[in-house]
């Protein structure tokens, strides 16, 4: 994430709504992929200072949960981001505002990652969409209805809105023996399932060299791995246990560190932490400056008292696969 300043030089954050200085309106412009200072043009719009009115996506406006801009003159009401959900959550449940605002943080913080990189966010089944879903665990009406997973199918991301109660979520990750689970995290391992097919055109076989063979039975895979646990070795080979579940998993959870990897460098190099050329250096000059600056993180974050930010080691195995991923978004990417 690049930084945003206002107008009046004070820093401006990817999710704000007014600026902490000069209490101005600021709002996202995902055209120009910048944050806009905003001032009162007319009772329905606002005005950056260029002179370009805009207006607030109406998931903003309504629920406070969306800082996105639209170009005033639209007559869409929702922005860009918002208009790729296919479901939202039943908002008569006052709880489900809350977990929809954080929802919406950690998708659109994907969404800038993927337009950044240049990433169409079409593929052969059609275009990236989101579902909010809820089932019993936070809604005791749906007592008759089946439990809803996090999950990827023909283009839809789905996100269980109880993975928005963090109390729960950690709840789960402990209970399924997870290092690391996050929205944002769910979000990024998610979008790497919408781009396998077009990453496996012209890429089939090294493909299967490093991640196995995708065409496996993915449920009889999947049962195996909740049956008896991980392979032995997927500390070797994996980023994570579960990658070691079935090739597919594998892609999914190395895209997502990918995107985490990517993240994170471009914040730091921003901010100074790291030279400014390192995310559009070469793979492996990436992946070193990954290796010390995700320690340095770790030992941040425990001096405070936390665990690890990072609790995952990028073995040689892992990091060839992660070269897989950057050279498969190089031959995705579309023109500005």
């Amino acid at each position: 994430m690049k930084r945003f300043t206002c107008v009046c030089g004070h820093p401006l954050f990817f999710d704000s709504h007014a600026c902490l200085n000069c209490g101005r309106a600021v709002g996202f412009q995902p055209q120009t992929m910048d944050m806009r200072p905003l001032m009162p043009d007319a009772p329905e719009s606002l005005q950056d200072e260029f002179g370009q009115s805009y207006r607030r996506c109406a998931n903003g406006g309504k629920h406070g949960v969306c800082n996105w801009l639209l170009p005033a003159a639209q007559e869409e009401p929702l922005c860009f981001a918002c208009n790729l959900n296919r479901t939202i959550p039943n908002l008569d449940n006052p709880a489900n505002v809350e977990r929809w605002r954080k929802l919406e943080m950690a998708k659109k913080r994907l969404l800038y990652t993927l337009l950044t990189l240049g990433l169409p966010l079409q593929n052969g089944t059609g275009g990236m969409r989101f579902d909010f879903v809820e089932d019993i665990r936070s809604n005791p009406d749906l007592v008759d209805q089946a439990l809803k997973y996090t999950g990827y199918s023909d283009g839809v991301i789905t996100v269980n809105v109880i993975e928005a109660d963090d109390a729960a979520r950690e709840s789960e990750k402990h209970a399924v023996n997870e290092q690391y689970r996050t929205l944002l995290g769910h979000l990024r391992h998610e979008s790497g399932h919408h781009y396998l097919t077009p990453a496996l055109q012209g890429a089939a076989a090294d493909f299967r060299t490093l991640f196995g063979d995708e065409r496996v039975d993915y449920g009889e895979a999947l049962t195996q791995y909740y049956d008896r646990g991980p392979a032995d070795d997927w500390r070797e080979r994996c980023i994570s246990a579960y990658a070691s579940a079935h090739p597919i998993e594998d892609w999914a959870e190395t895209w997502g560190h990918y995107l985490h990897i990517h993240d994170v460098l471009e914040t730091a190099a921003t901010h100074r932490v790291i030279a400014e050329d390192i995310p559009g250096a070469s793979m492996d000059v990436r992946i070193s400056t990954w290796r010390e600056l995700s320690i340095t993180l770790n030992e941040l974050n425990r001096s405070i008292g936390h665990g690890d930010a990072y609790p995952f080691v990028v073995t040689g195995a892992v990091e060839a696969k992660l070269a897989f991923v950057d050279a498969a978004i190089s031959r995705l990417r579309t023109p500005p």
